[in-house]
């Protein structure tokens, strides 16, 4: 029997269809203050959230809680202009609804993008980090309960989340732009509160470079369903403790915007690329 989810995921693919017939070849997840990406796009097709019955709408009010299809140069590509995160009240297999539906869509490489707050020294205001793993052991996995074997096995492997061709494509592309682009360790919490100093200091010693609300539980979604996976964070603060200052969204909104040209010039490349 095919599980309950799965129909839902359905409807939403013929919600989708009836308002348009793209099959799109990159999907790309626009973070916190990222968004100028979506003016570089050819737009065939703007759909709200909202506009597809009973699809999880974005409520943070740097996300416009849309998907855009168009073309980045001749490559066919939706982007969802803002997530659904899980601080948000959604369930956990809501919150990645958005992920599983753009394979549906026929998607097959996936960009993901977000605004974090940087845990490692070598790690500033304005910079972009690549990530090349992840720490997922504070949110709940998006792959309990029920497997869909419509999307993929019981026990995906972990070992390559973030595609190794894909992440040399991004250094290339950084070298040749002279973009300072760094790498590491990304770690998801719940949110909506910042962390503390001291979870700050645990995270460091088990790794993380970089931390956020949000990326983790997508980029294990897509790995399960076939995606092809890589990950951007642009870093906008300095992590709670690192400097004594208080965390706010704003902060994060103006540090995202102002990074924003180097990441849309990073992923336009990277489009054309893979």
């Amino acid at each position: 029997m095919t599980p309950q989810y799965y129909k839902e995921l359905e409807k939403y693919l013929s919600c989708v269809k009836t308002k348009i017939d793209f099959k799109p070849d990159v999907a790309i997840v626009l973070g916190s203050g990222l968004n100028k990406l979506a003016k570089k796009i050819n737009v065939k097709e703007t759909i709200s959230y909202s506009d597809i019955d009973g699809f999880p709408i974005s409520t943070n009010k740097m996300h416009a809680g849309a998907f855009i299809f168009g073309y980045l140069g001749d490559v066919p590509v939706v982007a969802m202009n803002g997530r659904i995160h899980y601080y948000e009240g959604y369930s956990m297999n809501q919150v990645v609804s958005p992920i599983r539906l753009m394979k549906l869509m026929g998607a097959k490489k996936l960009i993901l993008s977000n605004a974090a707050g940087g845990i490692s020294d070598n790690l500033n205001v304005g910079d972009l980090m690549m990530i090349t793993d992840h720490i997922s052991s504070f949110v709940p996995s998006p792959l309990i309960g029920p497997n869909i074997d419509e999307l993929g096995t019981r026990f995906p492997d972990m070992t390559s989340v973030y595609d190794s061709e894909i992440c040399k494509k991004i250094k290339n592309i950084a070298k040749e732009n002279n973009i300072d682009l760094k790498a590491g360790a990304y770690l998801q919490t719940t949110g909506p509160n910042y962390e503390t100093p001291a979870e700050i200091n645990m995270y460091k010693l088990l790794g993380a470079d970089a931390v956020g609300m949000s990326t983790v539980c997508e980029a294990i979604a897509a790995v399960h369903c076939g995606f092809k996976v890589c990950g951007i964070s642009c870093i906008t603060n300095k992590a709670a403790g690192i400097t004594g200052e208080p965390l706010s969204d704003e902060e994060v909104g103006v540090a995202a915007s102002k990074a924003s040209d180097k990441f849309c010039l990073l992923i336009e490349e990277l489009v054309k690329r893979i």
